[in-house]
């Protein structure tokens, strides 16, 4: 079968262009027509939305896209409405808005124990094109605000991919600003050191999960090869140039991580950092799973510590999408439980972390 290339591969499309002596400033032209017409003759795109899964909460739906060679990725599309929150005590202007989830790879290498992509294990890397196409399919459905890398995979394991997939996202016809675009890791160290100069002005989100090298090592297996002492040494560096707030996302897991101790554990090695932490409650990934999602109690109670004690800004994650397998850690490619599950309600948009 013959290899496409999306038009959406910006690299290889320059190349092109130079090497048949067109302009490259026409690319972009392109690309706003292909978002302009999804019914266009020629076949630019390399993926297909296979399914469109909608959850019962209302403000979550899942793409199933299907690769060119046959793989499965998945995307999630969270809508927030800004008037239902307050700002400053006040109502919000404003009306829904929509942030996507987007996945970098096939499969993860990385082996979290509490992931569901993980127990895929690594299939392959996404092209640029492939990982910029989940934003076209979606702006088909809605206007999309935010993107968060947070979908299966880990990012800065496809660095060149990603780097190039974002800089077609903030440039023409896309226009998203890089304020507006979240990276997440599980600490790649060597990925962190240059990502600043590489994607300035983006955010950057630290899958940290434990406050000590141990317990982090239990969980997140990969993180023997990431030693805490040197990856927060990595993220002082990355703060220093940036000068940019740190997402932190902490999985609350049921006496592994979530106790008194591990609060103190974790504020005083975030401390000196100018951070947000977004705790995030376990969402299951089977009957045969290991482990079992904190109470509510323990959860802000852990909470009480970070914001009270170290005056850490402290978000609790809530639940969107779990009934369509979209839930945080429940991205794996099969078909959702069709059996209704309680939902909590909506999630902290990825905006209102960054006021």
């Amino acid at each position: 079968m013959t290899t496409q290339r999306s038009v959406f591969d910006a690299a290889e499309l320059r190349a092109q262009f130079t090497d048949a002596g067109i302009n490259t400033k026409f690319i972009a032209s392109i690309w706003k027509y292909v978002l302009q017409n999804p019914g266009c003759e020629f076949e630019p795109l390399t993926s297909t939305v296979n399914s469109v899964f909608h959850s019962t909460d209302g403000v979550t739906t899942k793409l199933l896209i299907r690769l060119q060679n046959g793989a499965f990725v998945e995307a999630v599309i969270m809508t927030y409405d800004t008037r239902l929150g307050k700002y400053g005590g006040k109502p919000r202007l404003g009306g829904p808005r929509s942030t996507l989830c987007i996945s970098s790879q096939v499969g993860c290498k990385m082996g979290c124990k509490f992931c569901a992509t993980g127990t895929m294990g690594f299939k392959n890397n996404l092209k640029s094109g492939e990982i910029v196409e989940q934003l076209v399919h979606a702006l088909r459905l809605t206007n999309i605000r935010n993107v968060v890398f947070m979908g299966m995979g880990e990012p800065l394991n496809n660095y060149t991919a990603l780097v190039e997939a974002i800089n077609v996202m903030t440039g023409s016809p896309f226009q998203l600003s890089p304020k507006r675009i979240t990276v997440s890791t599980v600490g790649i160290i060597h990925a962190i050191n240059k990502l600043h100069s590489d994607l300035p002005g983006l955010n950057l989100a630290v899958s940290l999960h434990a406050p000590v090298q141990e317990i982090r090592c239990q969980i997140m297996p990969s993180a023997r090869a990431f030693p805490l002492e040197k990856l927060m040494t990595a993220l002082q560096t990355y703060q220093k140039n940036s000068q940019q707030k740190i997402f932190i996302e902490y999985i609350m897991l049921d006496g592994m991580n979530d106790e008194e101790q591990h609060a103190h554990q974790l504020g005083k090695l975030l401390e000196t950092f100018e951070v947000v932490v977004n705790l995030i409650p376990f969402n299951p990934i089977g009957s045969s799973s290991q482990f079992r999602t904190s109470s509510e109690q323990r959860v802000s109670e852990f909470q009480k510590v970070l914001r009270g004690t170290y005056n850490i800004r402290t978000t609790i994650r809530k639940q969107m999408g779990q009934d369509i397998s979209g839930a945080c850690g429940q991205l794996v490619v099969n078909l959702p439980d069709k059996r209704t599950r309680e939902n909590t309600g909506l999630v902290t948009d990825i905006e209102d972390l960054r006021i």
